[in-house]
């Protein structure tokens, strides 16, 4: 192997992003709500701040012609919209879940395959029922392969650069593994913990790495450790499908959770909206509070309430498509450019 493939990328996802700490908050980890919150926050401040600042007065701006009808006109309809699109998504979630009961049974079929798969993976009987144990369990296996390597290389009998390399990959796959399950004990199914912890095991350069160095140093490794290593690798590329299967089920969950949330808010905001329509007129709403016309205020309240429905909709969708484009691949595919220090080169 070159001096590339050992420099490889880093384990966690904080340490492979080029986005900021508190941009990863805001995509990954943040409560979904509170998200909407800010996003509805900046929403009402910038509407209140633009109406201060304009030169012409708040009042006048919203008494010639008819922006506020025109408004709440978009914003009735845009909710309504929006309401439609919860229900195309429903329905996608639950299309997923229906199917002949010859179709059931294939699915069933090849989960329980894989369960029986895991289990010897890990030398358990019966493989963990709970996503977070079922992902620990694997991922502590890994670990425990790697140590089993290490404990069958023969390093008085290999070349010091090999030597090096093993420490080098056994100790990444040892360490990223306590970080990872130390992240998924007592993590719960349907919070983003499972997911995130998933996606700090960087199993796609582990099982690149391990692959590649059974089939270039074949000669120099005992039987005993090309075996040993051969069973580590068979773990990894478990634990490809097993992240997908339950990235796909929390989508599932996120998608259904967004929709029950969706149409509890559609209503009050159409409320909102249509009653602002019908009852509100700038000319009523003269007086001033903290200095700014209460007109004003009226329009950025009613206004933010009215558009929560989309800035709930931002907030999750903001979630899924970081996670969809951070786990693209499944298996020794390495997509990111940070990741790009990892090359081959097989002459």
């Amino acid at each position: 192997m070159t001096d590339a493939d050992r420099d490889q990328p880093s384990d966690t996802m904080r340490e492979r992003a080029d986005e900021s700490t508190w941009f990863l908050w805001v995509l990954l980890d943040a409560d979904r709500r509170l998200v909407a919150g800010l996003f509805s926050a900046g929403l009402f401040a910038t509407l209140v701040v633009v109406g201060v600042l304009h030169p012409t007065p708040g009042q006048k701006l919203l008494t010639r012609g008819d922006p506020v009808e025109t408004l709440y006109q978009a914003l009735i309809t845009g909710t309504i919209t929006g309401v439609t699109l919860v229900l195309t998504l429903s329905q996608l979630v639950l299309s997923q879940e229906l199917g002949a009961v010859g179709d059931q049974r294939d699915r069933m079929a090849g989960a329980m395959e894989f369960r029986s798969d895991v289990a010897d993976a890990v030398g358990a009987a019966v493989s963990p029922a709970e996503p977070s144990a079922f992902l620990r369990s694997l991922v502590r296996a890994t670990k425990e392969h790697a140590q089993a390597v290490e404990e069958a290389v023969e390093t008085d009998d290999l070349d010091q650069n090999l030597t090096d390399l093993l420490s080098t990959y056994l100790d990444s796959v040892v360490g990223n593994a306590d970080t990872v399950t130390d992240q998924l004990e007592g993590a719960n199914f349907g919070e983003f913990d499972v997911v995130k912890a998933a996606l700090n095991y960087n199993y796609s350069w582990k099982l690149y790495a391990g692959r590649r160095i059974r089939e270039e140093y074949a000669e120099e490794l005992s039987e005993e450790a090309l075996d040993r290593l051969g069973t580590l690798v068979d773990t990894l590329e478990l634990f490809g499908p097993a992240r997908e299967h339950f990235k796909t089920l929390y989508f599932q969950w996120e998608l259904s959770n967004l929709s029950r949330t969706l149409l509890y808010v559609a209503v009050p905001a159409l409320a909102v909206a249509i009653s602002a329509q019908v009852f509100f007129d700038p000319r009523d709403f003269t007086s001033l509070t903290f200095g700014v016309g209460n007109s004003l205020w009226i329009l950025a309240i009613t206004t933010t309430v009215s558009l929560l429905p989309f800035t709930l909709l931002l907030a999750y969708i903001l979630r899924i498509v970081t996670i969809t484009k951070r786990t693209l691949s499944i298996g020794p595919f390495i997509l990111r450019e940070t990741d790009r220090s990892v090359d081959v080169n097989w002459d």
